[in-house]
């Protein structure tokens, strides 16, 4: 191991974690693999060592083991090395391939706009994934939450969260204003008085590399449909690309029977599609019209591919379907690498009280079991979790939109998962 770690304790026993493949994401998972966790902020001190109990017995209930290497990122980071994104944690996740971690606060003057965002940024996890799908006896707001079964890939680096944005009332921000303005002719579309201005980069290389993701998990999993979503009819040059350069990837890189691109005449009316049995469907749909059919047609969608900031509110819309953000798992994924995470926030407030609902968190390493192969042990936490939930034993912020359910703390809630694990193995 060619670096030296200042303060993280390596674990006594297991194996790293090799890249047989990096283009095809294969990589050679032993046994026991070392795997880097960041417990978090917030809640997460609650929650990362739920989701690390959970896996861990997961993994044994499959005859596996998990070697936890502890790293730190925000609060705990900030206590140990007087930074918040020390150059062991990157370096743990960079070698080790795959991790997990829950959320983080990026504190004010931090030197990060965020800390999930940079820590994707500078191992370039590119895409963001999100399964959303109901369990059973988890309160929604939908009359069918069972419907939805879909999976968002969000690219992760680019778009208006690449951080590109001038001030209002700053001299950088008055001279791309004076270029915009006066040598590109865009005068008139800007009200006087103060402004801030970000830039949208979108590029070929960028999109075309989320798109190939969400297809190849498409064809991987038995999925029958990609849709790529962006804005394309006002955004044309940003998000309207996004869109071109995944239909060229869905015709050019892939087999007519393996993979059909929908033309555009067939967008609204797709009962008379001719597509080639067992073939994945590509297609476009507007971003702001999306946001209404995963609630009108929940079940027409399966895996979207989108922009970075359709990505964030589509996914969240659609994790309210289900029960809300305190449920809904995700993942970071690169090449030949994966960071897992929740997509909740550390509600500090509730940290430490032994109360926090640890479910996403635990589900999101459901997501980094089922990326290194481990099936088995992956299906046995969505079903301990399911049962648990379906039991009517659960978390705080559940228990109160339920009759008749026992509320239990973070620990109690993480045993039962425990023992359902060893009943259904």
């Amino acid at each position: 191991m060619s670096y030296d770690y200042e303060k993280v304790e390596m674990p006594g026993d297991g194996q790293k974690i090799e890249v047989v493949d990096e283009d095809n994401d294969e990589l050679d998972v032993p046994e026991t693999p070392i795997i880097p966790i960041v417990h978090g902020d917030g809640i997460g001190t609650d929650v990362g060592p739920a989701a690390q109990t959970v896996l861990e017995a997961a993994a044994n209930a499959t005859g596996r083991d998990i070697a936890w290497m502890r790293v730190f990122a925000g609060e705990s980071a900030r206590e140990k090395y007087d930074e918040n994104l020390p150059d062991d944690t990157v370096t743990a996740i960079d070698e080790h391939r795959v991790a997990i971690k829950g959320p983080l606060t990026t504190p004010v003057g931090a030197g990060f706009r965020s800390l999930n965002v940079a820590l994707r940024q500078t191992l370039d996890f590119y895409s963001n994934v999100r399964p959303t799908y109901y369990l059973d006896g988890v309160p929604s707001p939908m009359k069918a939450p069972e419907e939805m079964d879909m999976i968002t890939f969000r690219e992760n680096t680019e778009d208006v969260y690449a951080g590109i944005e001038w001030e209002a009332g700053t001299e950088e921000v008055k001279k791309v204003r004076n270029f915009v303005e006066e040598e590109m002719g865009f005068g008139e579309t800007m009200h006087d008085g103060p402004i801030g201005i970000g830039i949208k980069p979108i590029t070929e290389f960028g999109s075309k590399r989320l798109v190939r993701k969400a297809i190849d998990y498409a064809i991987e999993h038995d999925r029958d449909k990609v849709t790529l979503v962006g804005k394309g009819n006002i955004m044309k040059f940003t998000e309207g690309q996004f869109t071109e350069w995944g239909m060229e990837v869905a015709q050019e890189e892939y087999d007519d029977e393996e993979v059909f691109a929908a033309p555009d005449s067939l967008w609204e009316e797709r009962d008379d599609i001719d597509v080639p049995e067992d073939a994945v469907m590509v297609e476009e749909r507007l971003a702001d019209a999306m946001l209404q059919w995963i609630q009108l047609r929940t079940d027409e969608f399966s895996v979207l591919a989108m922009p970075n900031l359709n990505g964030d509110y589509l996914s969240d819309a659609a994790g309210a379907q289900i029960g809300g953000l305190g449920i809904a798992p995700g993942a970071n994924f690169g090449d030949a690498r994966v960071l897992a995470e929740p997509v909740h926030g550390s509600a500090p407030k509730h940290a430490g009280q032994d109360k926090a609902n640890p479910t996403a968190m635990i589900l999101s390493g459901r997501l980094m079991f089922d990326y290194m192969g481990w099936d088995d042990a992956a299906d046995l936490v969505r079903d301990a979790v399911e049962e648990t939930i379906s039991s009517g034993t659960v978390t705080y912020d559940l228990e109160r939109q339920l009759a008749d359910a026992e509320k239990l703390s973070t620990t109690e809630y993480t045993a039962a998962i425990v023992e359902h694990i060893e009943k259904l193995a």
